[in-house]
């Protein structure tokens, strides 16, 4: 991070005039997403302070560049009129932008202030879920008759100038998708040529009920800068470009790894404190309940602990041994099942090999902590119990991390959200269970 960077952050300082004008110039010269990122690094005070300093072309640009959160927070403060201008001739993907961040009734009022063709494309969007390619499409696409000729395609670029055009988009009379052109192949052909000679072989519609991590790969793998995007029967809806794909994509990994603890990844960072230890509050308790359980189950060892005390030195290494063999896999699998990798054709394959591996770590680490124990507390028998506790600790650790987010996921429930706390869970009990009830059966 550059001293430039930390500088616009820093809001120790109380800005003069002249303060202000040469930080309203260096926001100027920034890029639009580094503007938002920088105004989701602010409190909100001086967030809003720094976003009245934009041009006000560049302040509706700038919100849609930040998250749902800390934007909501910037129009929260605005008054009436400021909002009328900003709602004020949308189209359909900047109101679909916004949404999040907007009460039904500004909704409502921006709609009603679109032209009829961006009302159509809204709500034709505002039937798939926001995870689903339908919902982002883009309508700034080349399209053509499949009757067309190469002449046809100069006329076209004459008219329009969408920003990812190097294809043509071919459709039959009723509106369906007939196949794709480059433009590339155009060029080098005369213009009496029909453009259906042209179609590349192996261009496959996206489906708008496909969901964008998928979608995103075909984008990569198609060479094309965007695909074509049709309904259930086959009408052309649009196409999704790449930039879309992959910013799409992107928050969808983060919104993955935030859940993975609980939060959300819209939330701000100086979001107000009630709202934050709200939402973590309630994965702590389900955390404090998981806890209980495996505290439950060590005091059925009570007297095995108090006549061994070695046994309450090495519990936490078994724990933490499971816990890491298990985190391996279950994210793993909640990145094949993301990417719609893991079926059931392959589950018992993908589990015979989680288990191999697990196996074989079991061992190696097993006789390694096995060895450390005797030699740390001079008894083979200490060191006969942990390493068979963590052989088999690890062993169901990878048991658990293929079939744990495999149930969450036929349950409906976000494996990157409850899959870690379910996981800790077991691990924990089955690595206290086996550790030190094998030390009640061996040492007592």
């Amino acid at each position: 991070m550059s001293q430039e960077w930390n500088d616009l952050i820093d809001t120790r300082h109380e800005d003069s005039a002249d303060q202000l004008r040469e930080r309203q110039i260096q926001l100027r010269q920034m890029p639009i997403e580094e503007v938002g990122l920088l105004l989701e690094s602010l409190p909100v005070e001086q967030r809003l302070a720094d976003w009245r300093l934009l041009d006000e072309p560049e302040r509706f640009d700038v919100l849609l560049a930040m998250r749902a959160d800390p934007r909501e927070r910037i129009l929260d403060d605005l008054s009436k009129d400021e909002l009328d201008e900003l709602l004020t001739d949308l189209d359909a993907s900047e109101l679909l932008e916004l949404a999040d961040s907007l009460s039904g009734r500004l909704i409502d009022r921006a709609f009603k202030r679109m032209d009829e063709q961006q009302q159509e494309w809204f709500l034709s969007a505002r039937q798939y879920d926001d995870d689903l390619i339908g919902h982002w499409l883009s309508h700034e696409i080349l399209t053509l008759p499949q009757t067309a000729k190469v002449r046809d395609v100069h006329r076209l670029l004459r008219r329009q100038h969408p920003e990812y055009r190097d294809a043509v988009f071919l459709t039959n009379r009723v509106g369906q998708y007939a196949g794709t052109v480059r433009l590339s192949d155009v060029w080098r052909e005369q213009d009496h040529i029909p453009l259906a000679d042209l179609i590349s072989e192996g261009v496959e519609p996206l489906v708008a009920n496909d969901r964008v991590q998928e979608a995103s790969g075909r984008i990569q793998s198609a060479r094309l800068a965007a695909l074509p995007v049709v309904d259930e029967q086959g009408k052309l809806l649009g196409c999704l470009d790449m930039t879309t794909a992959l910013e799409l994509l992107q928050e969808f990994y983060e919104a993955q790894l935030m859940a993975g603890a609980g939060m959300d990844n819209e939330e701000d960072l100086f979001a107000p404190v009630r709202k934050s230890a709200k939402g973590r509050a309630i994965w702590l308790g389900i955390n404090l309940l998981t806890a209980f359980a495996a505290s439950w189950f060590i005091g059925l060892f009570e007297a095995t602990l108090q006549e061994v005390v070695a046994l309450a030195v090495l519990m936490p290494v078994v724990a933490s041994m499971g816990g890491i063999a298990g985190s391996q896999t279950l994210t793993l699998m909640i990145r094949g099942l993301a990417l719609n990798q893991i079926t059931p054709a392959n589950r018992m394959a993908l589990l015979r090999k989680e288990l191999s591996v697990g196996s074989l770590n079991g061992v190696i680490w097993a006789v390694v902590i096995g060895l450390v124990a005797t030699v740390w507390f001079g008894s083979s028998l200490i060191g006969m119990v942990i390493a068979a506790a963590i052989a088999m600790n690890i062993v169901a650790a990878a048991f658990s991390g293929v079939v744990i987010p495999v149930i969450l996921d036929r349950l409906k429930i976000d494996p990157a959200l409850s899959g870690s706390v379910v996981l800790t869970t077991v691990t924990d009990i089955v690595g206290f269970v086996a550790f030190l009830g094998l030390g009640t059966l061996i040492l007592l």
